[in-house]
């Protein structure tokens, strides 16, 4: 499973996203927005997205720390 989250300095969600993942000891990619590459990055990606963080499972947008919460205990279903 390819995990890539996209965070910025200073965000609650954006950690509490990373210790779910890290508590399920599953691997991701971490992308800080604080850089402006990254976040034009991001701006490229999701015009749209407005909230931290922004995460994308297997290339998929998944959203921000529910949208993990969801599709990790759709994935759990599936196995």
């Amino acid at each position: 499973m390819d995990i890539m989250i996209y965070t910025k300095s200073n965000c609650p969600n954006c950690l509490a996203a990373k210790m779910v993942l890290k508590i399920q000891d599953l691997p991701f990619r971490e992308i800080s927005v604080d850089i402006e590459e990254n976040r034009l990055l991001l701006m490229k990606e999701v015009a749209k997205a407005r909230q931290m963080p922004q995460i994308f499972i297997n290339g998929q947008r998944v959203g921000g720390l529910a949208g993990l919460q969801a599709a990790l205990k759709q994935i759990k279903g599936q196995a």
